[in-house]
């Protein structure tokens, strides 16, 4: 089996299904990948070709922040060309990929607010414009909801992050856990912790 290009891969559940996109995300979780074991192999002394992984490391960033922004959005986008933000977009400031008081990442999340945050909760992404998806609307997605809280945090907006944070704990069950997704009605579908 080859290996495809890097960020080529095809999101089955996610965005856009008429054909392969540069996807942010992948781009992102491979960025990450090379600047842990980065990391690693300096604090561990493991033998590495660091001067080759940080030449990867900082062509992946600077395709992300050239191709991966969106200055008529003036926000980080879910794929290279599109005008279309998606929740994954939420883990840059968490995994270290940019500051969280970035102006770009500030406006990033500012038109993820605008289009994907419904009464403090958040959608992955908005089905209503993605080819292939009709009219079908999921739940806002749990995990995408903590991100949010705490990408919030990270920015200095506490009074926004506890009032999300306090919205996904009306959600959760009688001992403190959220399914998958939380519905219109506020019913839990999707997948769900059990034993």
């Amino acid at each position: 089996m080859g290996l495809r290009p890097l960020g080529s891969a095809r999101r089955r559940h996610l965005g856009d299904r008429s054909g392969p996109k540069k996807f942010l995300y992948s781009h992102l979780k491979c960025w990450v990948a090379i600047e842990r074991a980065i990391r690693l192999a300096t604090r561990r002394g493991v033998p590495a070709d660091l001067e080759r992984w940080r030449k990867a490391r900082d062509a992946i960033y600077r395709r992300i922040m050239d191709r991966g922004w969106s200055p008529t959005l003036k926000a980080f986008v879910q794929y290279e060309g599109t005008d279309v933000v998606d929740a994954p977009v939420l883990l840059m400031p968490l995994v270290k990929f940019i500051s969280p008081t970035d102006p770009k990442w500030l406006s990033t999340l500012d038109a993820l607010t605008a289009s994907l945050v419904s009464n403090w909760l958040v959608y992955q992404y908005d089905p209503t414009g993605q080819p292939g998806r009709g009219a079908r609307r999921e739940g806002t997605f749990s995990a995408c909801s903590f991100w949010y809280v705490e990408a919030l945090a990270r920015a200095g907006r506490l009074d926004e992050a506890r009032l999300a944070f306090e919205k996904m704990l009306t959600h959760a069950n009688h001992v403190g856990l959220n399914a998958e997704q939380t519905s219109r009605a506020g019913q839990q579908p999707g997948n769900f912790p059990s034993r």
